[in-house]
């Protein structure tokens, strides 16, 4: 699954068209490495993510096309 929709299926950003705007500003940051929007995610990568006010980062645990907004929680481990 590409990283903008990743970010967006986990509700982690709320559109896919503004997480693929923070992943062509260099914010996201997978494994170490800027990545781009069409980066191919997979179990057990490290994510960090740069906003402006904060930051986040998270290990990836599921990688799912759709799922309930209950059930969110088990694709990520915030670290």
């Amino acid at each position: 699954m590409r990283l903008d929709k990743f970010l967006k299926v986990s509700r982690i950003i709320k559109r896919r068209t503004v997480a693929n705007e923070v992943c062509d500003a260099g914010k996201a940051i997978v494994n170490g490495k800027v990545a781009r929007a069409s980066y191919d995610v997979k179990v057990g990568d490290v994510v960090e993510l740069n906003f402006e006010s904060r930051s986040v980062k998270f290990r990836v645990d599921k990688v799912v096309e759709t799922i309930r907004k209950e059930d969110v929680s088990s694709m990520y481990t915030p670290l």
